[in-house]
């Protein structure tokens, strides 16, 4: 009798053994994981223009790193040449720029998708040149014909400027690690230096300044996700 309890109290050492690695190991496979890691792109928007405008030459490098669940660090950096034909000014812009700052992701993912909706926030800072051809003097009365137009041919040089960005976008993975996405920006202008009698009507990585500190901007993306580490989600 003796034998059989040491018996069956051993064998209920080992089944309970068993059961707690089973249910350790099935906890285990039922905890969530997010990846964490930096993407890379470029703006096809950019791209796209400078192939179909004759006017414009330009590229944007993109990239993000996610910082927390929610939270991605984010920076562009650029380089525009745009010629301007206004009404009365021929003129070219050239410059390079550098946007960087933070996006919040507001989308709940379902099972291991890693798509992005998000709102951020940029700084961004260009420095520029403005080479201008000629000006046309404004004439309200033309009844005898319009002036003929003013040749210049200066450079405006060490000439910069910078701005605060609210940006709000969105990103998919379209295949595994790769991202198509899209983003609106709402620009605010802080500071710029401007050219003696002239004025920056263009502004890389800015865009047109329109008269006002206000300007608008966009891009679509094409990006590569490359996964650095996992994590649980708590």
């Amino acid at each position: 009798m003796k034998m059989k309890r040491t018996f069956l109290f051993i064998f209920s050492l080992l089944v309970g053994a068993v059961a707690a690695q089973e249910k350790q190991v099935s906890d285990s496979a039922t905890v969530k994981t997010e990846r964490y890691g930096i993407r890379i792109g470029a703006d096809l928007y950019r791209a796209g223009r400078s192939a179909f405008d004759s006017r414009y030459k330009g590229f944007e490098l993109v990239a993000d790193y996610r910082l927390t669940r929610r939270f991605w660090l984010a920076a562009e950096l650029g380089n525009e040449s745009v010629d301007s034909d206004e009404e009365q000014l021929d003129f070219t812009t050239r410059g390079s720029y550098l946007k960087a700052g933070f996006d919040y992701n507001c989308y709940e993912n379902w099972l291991d998708m890693e798509n992005v909706i998000s709102i951020g926030l940029r700084y961004g800072f260009s420095t520029f040149s403005h080479t201008l051809r000629n000006y046309e003097i404004y004439n309200p009365n033309p009844y005898f014909g319009e002036a003929a137009p003013v040749a210049v041919n200066r450079e405006f040089d060490a000439l910069n400027a910078s701005w605060l960005e609210v940006v709000a976008g969105v990103k998919v993975e379209v295949f595994d690690n790769i991202f198509v996405g899209f983003s609106a920006r709402l620009n605010y202008l802080i500071s710029d230096k401007k050219p003696d009698n002239f004025d920056n009507l263009y502004i890389p990585g800015f865009n047109r300044t329109y008269e006002s500190k206000f300007g608008v901007g966009l891009n679509y993306t094409l990006t590569y996700f490359i996964p650095i580490y996992k994590a649980a989600v708590k």
